[in-house]
């Protein structure tokens, strides 16, 4: 699939139980650096639960276990020596529903630099402005930068978790629904940021919508049933898909 491209990330053989309940089978996967590869299905396909695995968010959850390997740049993320919370910062994530942390604008993309080590004044004004321009937000919130993040509507939310998330600076974007709160002009800003970060961040995008799909991905993966059913580029898998399931699916016969 991305013979052209290179992979940033590797599924082989990857499985995850929820306890003895296993969630997903066998997924074998690779998807290509700067690029936008969204994952598609019905409620409780696995799609979510990928996603969670390649930052090991899943592990959060009690009596999560994995067989198989998820890669990240030849890096097992499984593997004992991994420091999880460097991982994170390495794969940032925005989820369904923004959440800001009540504070200011400012120190919620400040938080997770000061975490791990002391920065200027300068270099920290310097990081909140490059981050809210990235996310599209700056020339919103530039006078109001020491006001409540809550303040702000659901889709300026948004882009502020954006803003937050990339500005330690990952490699990956994971975005579990991240539009699906949202109303269409909202919306359409997303999707605008999601097709412009690309050229910097490799993409992975869970969504319901399967128009935002064909809209903003490259690449489109379809679970069922903790399946990976078929993955291809995004216009094949929505004009031309090869297995009937993924055809039922797309054209509304079921889900």
């Amino acid at each position: 699939m991305s013979k052209d491209n290179t992979t940033k990330i590797r599924a082989k053989a990857f499985s995850v139980f929820y306890g003895q309940k296993q969630a997903l089978y066998d997924i074998n996967l690779d998807l290509p650096e700067q690029r936008v590869t969204a994952f598609i299905g019905p409620s409780g396909c696995g799609k979510s639960t990928f996603l969670r695995a390649i930052n090991r968010m899943n592990d959060l959850i009690d009596g999560t276990s994995v067989t198989g390997s998820m890669v990240v740049d030849g890096i097992d993320v499984y593997s004992r020596e991994v420091d999880v919370v460097t991982l994170r910062r390495r794969i940032g994530m925005v989820f369904q529903k923004s959440i800001p942390f009540p504070k200011s604008i400012y120190e919620n993309i400040t938080y997770g630099l000061t975490l791990t080590e002391r920065r200027s004044k300068s270099e920290l004004d310097s990081i909140v402005e490059e981050s809210l321009k990235r996310a599209a937000l700056w020339n919103e919130v530039k006078d109001r930068l020491h006001h409540s993040a809550l303040s702000l509507s659901g889709g300026q939310q948004q882009r502020l978790c954006i803003a937050r998330a990339i500005a330690v600076n990952p490699e990956i974007l994971l975005m579990d629904e991240p539009c699906s709160a949202l109303d269409p002009i909202s919306t359409g800003k997303i999707e605008e940021l999601i097709g412009e970060l690309k050229s910097q961040y490799t993409i992975v995008l869970v969504t319901h919508n399967m128009q935002q799909a064909a809209r903003v991905s490259d690449l489109t993966g379809f679970f069922l049933m903790g399946n990976l059913i078929e993955f291809d580029r995004t216009r094949t898998i929505f004009t031309s898909p090869t297995k009937k399931e993924t055809e039922d699916y797309i054209t509304g016969r079921f889900g």
